[in-house]
């Protein structure tokens, strides 16, 4: 199969039902997708296909129609993503884990709505869980990156 992940073509020699998930951590190494509940309702896995925030732990390899960005491509550490430098400046992990899956439905959520309100940024973050609760750090991080988008 090819894939485009991250700007980059990739072929990987597995069967269509495998998850996308287990596809960009075993076989291309892509470890900032983390697995978290299996069936599409913690968040943790969340990259984007052509844009859209999917959940990659429900998504086959032989579903996918688009191009993938992970974690990994959505910025560099010399030049973060908006929302990657909104979440350091926030201090927004505690633990970590969810937050791979939380930084890329925050990156779609600005791409369509650059002044998001707290309805917005509720109805796009509900299906992303942390069990560390840093919620109120989220919204914070989510408002500063809008704000960083509209100065840019």
């Amino acid at each position: 199969m090819k894939l485009s992940v991250n700007g980059k073509d990739r072929e990987v020699d597995v069967e269509p039902d495998m998850p996308l998930l287990w596809v960009l951590r075993d076989e291309l190494g892509l470890t900032g997708t983390k697995y978290g509940c299996g069936v599409a309702q913690c968040g943790a896995c969340t990259v984007h296909m052509d844009g859209l925030a999917v959940r990659s732990c429900q998504l086959a390899v032989g579903d996918v129609t688009g191009d993938i960005t992970t974690i990994e491509g959505l910025g560099t550490p010399d030049s973060l993503h908006a929302v990657q430098d909104a979440w350091v400046e926030h201090q927004v992990a505690q633990c970590g884990y969810c937050q791979s899956g939380q930084i890329m439905s925050a990156a779609q959520l600005l791409d369509f709505n650059d002044s998001p309100t707290d309805a917005d940024i509720d109805a796009a973050m509900g299906g992303n869980l942390c069990r560390c609760g840093t919620y109120p750090r989220i919204r914070a991080a989510i408002k500063s990156a809008a704000q960083k988008i509209q100065e840019a």
